[in-house]
């Protein structure tokens, strides 16, 4: 029995036969319709004799217009699905195949699919062309067997989560759609209803691009790892200042890195050039500025393993009067040792500077200190006391930047060297017998001293307040770390930094105003 007056049907009919190009209408029009007062007497009658009506289950009095509106949609596309004897409680099928002028517009009521005819087991929507997303609503009439959504234009998610309460669905279509989410990855669903029910629905796993995933896994994934490991390997072995710290070797150098650092051993970062020994001034990736010592000379290969021996123990020297030695380059070309850059000039050049009395004094006590870091933790360390071997920092810190390791006791020979040292920071430079070689320099002080020490001395420190007791201190003890004639006889180093520091105190203590007031009153 039909749930709406004759009238009722009658008007609803002619609005959907006359207005299905404007929609809108229709659906205001459903609107405006409200159930005949006795409506709820009818549903509850029909609820009596048939208990199984979906709308059975519960209704409140606000369901009314809702399910009187579903009953009026329901009368008309029975009709409009040619199904026999209509009747708005019991039709079998939807069948809307190639109406897209109207099947947009019964989509769009939510109302009917709510309460959809529970005798409606087949539902055909397909070739309708019609847009959007999955029309979800029609899966509330979950006792369908059959439903075919082909050839339309359908897009974006597939709900199929949604199909778990069509139990009864058996017969599925959903070809030649737009889904562009994700294919269905259920096997289970596949193959419950066919591959054939998806072609074309951008829902079956791409074969082409399974293809090309599998070519790329089979080729191009095994010439990927060559290329990385080949890659990787070049990163080890050329330039592994790329890799973490933690995965490099933390002291060794390559060839490439130096080039690198030096912008391909320039000219402009070339320091000095002396007969077997190159120096560039670099940076590293990192950022941090170095000394690279590049020894031209052939070696062979057991001399090479020494040379990485030496290294291995000059860059666990830590002192703040030696520059850190940050690591080596064992290859054959080149062979090298890399350090911190000082950012200061040599000894040789400092004292063209004509550096004040004081200041030398200290430079002197900063380098026996250095030199009894090596004596006490590195006995087998010697180091290079050469004036031009000695760097000033920017803060004016003696750095020494030469050492080698030897298996003898070289300990005279350090001390020859710190007095060669001493004397060259206090002989003049101005007379013309005064050569630059060491030997000459030691013979001239010995020569004049005690006698004419102030001929020995440089006028430049002497005017700066240099007492005749600190001068003989000072060359004093140049001497004797200079005399080789009874090595037993050598100053210790003890000895040494005691005397240094004491001439430098006591330079200190005549350098103050009160003393050098009470200095002048007693003259």
């Amino acid at each position: 029995m039909a749930l709406c007056d004759p009238y009722t049907a009658f008007f609803l009919t002619s609005v959907l036969l006359s207005s299905v190009l404007s929609s809108p209408s229709v659906i205001d029009d459903l609107n405006n319709l409200q159930p005949p007062p006795d409506f709820s007497v009818t549903i509850s009658n029909n609820c009596l004799k048939n208990p199984s009506l979906r709308y059975c289950s519960g209704f409140l009095p606000t369901d009314l217009p809702d399910i009187f509106k579903a009953t009026i949609v329901a009368d008309h596309l029975c009709s409009e699905s040619n199904n026999n004897n209509c009747n708005g409680d019991s039709f079998t099928k939807i069948d809307l195949h190639n109406r897209p002028k109207i099947t947009p517009l019964y989509l769009s009521f939510a109302f009917f699919w709510k309460y959809c005819p529970l005798t409606v087991l087949i539902i055909d929507l397909s070739n309708n062309s019609i847009k959007g997303n999955f029309p979800t609503d029609i899966l509330k009439c979950t006792q369908v067997q059959s439903l075919d959504l082909s050839h339309n234009n359908f897009n974006g998610e597939f709900p199929m989560e949604n199909f778990s309460l069509l139990n009864n669905l058996t017969l599925l279509n959903l070809s030649y759609n737009h889904f562009s989410e994700l294919p269905i990855s259920d096997a289970h669903f596949l193959e419950q209803f066919g591959s054939s029910s998806f072609l074309h629905s951008g829902l079956l796993p791409n074969h082409g691009k399974f293809k090309i995933k599998a070519t790329f896994f089979l080729v191009g994934f095994p010439i990927f790892v060559i290329l990385t490991v080949v890659s990787l390997s070049w990163i080890c072995f050329w330039r592994p200042d790329f890799l973490p710290p933690f995965l490099r070797h933390q002291h060794k150098f390559t060839p490439s890195m130096l080039k690198a650092a030096t912008s391909g051993f320039s000219q402009d970062n070339l320091v000095a050039k002396l007969a077997e020994l190159d120096i560039y001034r670099g940076k590293l990736r990192d950022g941090t500025e170095v000394r690279i010592e590049i020894y031209q000379d052939k070696i062979t290969s057991e001399q090479r393993k020494e040379f990485v021996e030496e290294c291995r123990i000059l860059v666990q020297l830590d002192h703040k009067n030696l520059v850190r030695v940050l690591g080596w380059c064992d290859r054959r070309n080149p062979r090298a040792v890399v350090s911190e850059w000082s950012g200061g000039v040599n000894m040789v050049r400092w004292l063209s500077q004509s550096p004040s009395w004081n200041k030398r004094l200290k430079v002197l006590v900063s380098v026996v200190e250095g030199m009894c870091y090596l004596k006490d933790q590195w006995p087998g360390v010697v180091c290079d006391l050469k004036a031009s071997s000695v760097l000033l920092s920017e803060d004016q810190e003696p750095l020494i930047s030469r050492f080698w390791i030897t298996d003898q006791n070289n300990y005279s020979r350090m001390v020859y060297m710190f007095g060669v040292l001493l004397l060259e920071m206090i002989v003049t430079r101005s007379s013309p017998n005064v050569l630059k070689e060491s030997k000459s320099i030691v013979e001239w002080a010995r020569m004049h001293y005690p006698e004419n020490i102030w001929v020995v001395m440089d006028a430049r420190i002497k005017k700066a307040g240099m007492t005749y007791e600190q001068a003989s201190q000072i060359v004093d003890l140049g001497l004797m770390c200079t005399d080789l004639s009874d090595e037993q006889q050598l100053p210790n180093l003890h000895h040494i930094s005691k005397t240094v520091k004491r001439v430098y105190e006591a330079s200190i203590v005549l350098g103050t105003p009160n003393h050098k007031q009470w200095h002048s009153e007693r003259d």
